[in-house]
């Protein structure tokens, strides 16, 4: 079965077409500037070069078909046919407390997405966009969603809810969802397989260190516990989110500065993080060389973030009373060792021993970075979003598919 999965952005749609029988990827591609005479599709297949074509492309259903036409070209392309597709993946990010798995979509999915659109109005609307233009150009085609919050919904209410009047939540569903949860999936799958343990004897925390961070507690293989809230705000400090910080700094800020809410809100979410303590750059990587370089303020953000991330990995051990996987994943958590022994240097009352070797080596592949005598043993472990997609929509269509033969006609 071939499988394409697709994430759609409000102006941007990704791509990558699965061959499930061996889980490789025939082709993917991004479609960027979406709405614009100047859109720019970037296609990609293994072992030839990149294609990039520059057209206009003014609204998802024109991308998705640009898409096809790509994957079916004569030369450039990766199959015969559309027919060839069997399933379309999409991500979708919030489901709110409505989706606790990946589901097929129906006409009620769909109602119950754009319900959640006020959880996340820069994201759902843009998903919703890219099924629709799916449904134009393949009909007949099954579509699966599979949400960042599902992988969350096992948390307890102990952890989801806010200390504030309950009515807020009955009301507004003012709560933690946490996101990356397809991220945090694949990777604590991945680190059990790895180690040859069962996830559900495990106590992990996972760490997806990227622009955008979160780490989790994942407890006998369920998200017990996590660092990003009812937005993706809350939590570890990022490239240009603040994280964590006292809620009256909003109304202190806006009295102060003469800020409107908007304001404030765009300066957390867009001015603060990596790129405001720094003064450098929102990318870790240029934050690092400048701190090589002497810039103390460049040590400073790179000292908070790792202290940030090394408290939560604390907080969430002492949650589970015990820690025996840590997991790094995601650009930075994948590429810095740097930030990897910054952050396992405070950890070594866990019993935790760094591999100085191994955690410096480079590969794309899951290694352990600690001795083999460590109490906890820390992963790299590259995350595949996408192929969580495509394993759990091939998983879904044929599912109902059996279904279906099982029915008496």
């Amino acid at each position: 079965m071939n499988v394409l999965v697709i994430n759609a952005g409000s102006s941007s749609l990704k791509y990558q077409l699965y061959d499930m029988s061996t889980e490789s990827v025939l082709a993917k591609g991004l479609v960027e500037r979406i709405g614009m005479d100047s859109s720019i599709l970037t296609h990609e297949v293994e072992g030839q070069p990149e294609v990039r074509e520059v057209s206009e492309i003014l609204e998802h259903t024109t991308a998705v078909r640009k898409v096809l036409d790509m994957l079916t070209h004569r030369k450039f392309g990766v199959i015969d046919s559309v027919d060839e597709i069997q399933a379309v993946g999409h991500r979708v990010v919030h489901g709110g407390e409505t989706f606790r798995e990946s589901v097929l979509i129906d006409a009620n999915v769909k109602l119950e997405i754009r319900k959640l659109f006020d959880l996340a109005p820069l994201h759902n609307p843009a998903h919703m966009m890219g099924i629709v233009a799916v449904e134009t150009n393949l009909p007949d085609v099954p579509q699966a969603v599979v949400f960042d919050t599902a992988f969350h919904q096992t948390m307890p209410p102990t952890s989801y809810l806010y200390a504030i009047p309950m009515v807020l939540y009955r009301k507004h569903k003012i709560r933690r969802y946490g996101f990356h949860g397809t991220s945090h999936d694949y990777v604590s799958q991945t680190a059990a397989e790895f180690l040859g343990r069962p996830l559900e004897s495990l106590k992990m925390v996972s760490c997806h260190i990227g622009n955008g961070a979160s780490c989790t507690a994942i407890l006998h293989g369920k998200s017990y516990d996590t660092s990003m809230g009812m937005t993706p705000l809350e939590g570890l400090m990022m490239g240009t989110r603040s994280g964590d910080l006292d809620p009256a700094v909003v109304p202190f800020t806006i009295n102060k500065e003469d800020l409107t809410l908007n304001e404030v809100n765009s300066m957390l979410n867009k001015h603060s993080g990596l790129l405001a303590v720094s003064g450098v750059s929102s990318d870790m990587r240029e934050v690092v060389q400048a701190m090589n370089e002497g810039n103390e303020s460049a040590r400073l953000a790179f000292e908070m973030y790792a202290y940030r991330i090394r408290k939560y990995i604390g907080a969430y051990a002492a949650a589970m009373n015990g820690l025996d996987v840590i997991v790094f994943t995601a650009g930075i958590g994948e590429n810095s060792d740097l930030l990897r022994k910054k952050v396992c240097e405070g950890l070594t009352f866990l019993g935790l021993e760094l591999d100085e070797e191994r955690n410096q080596a480079r590969s794309k592949q899951t290694r352990r970075i600690t001795t083999d005598s460590s109490k906890v043993d820390v992963l790299v472990v590259p995350t595949n979003e996408e192929l969580l997609i495509a394993r759990d929509t091939y998983r879904l269509v044929q599912k109902a598919a059996m279904a279906k033969s099982e029915t008496p006609s």
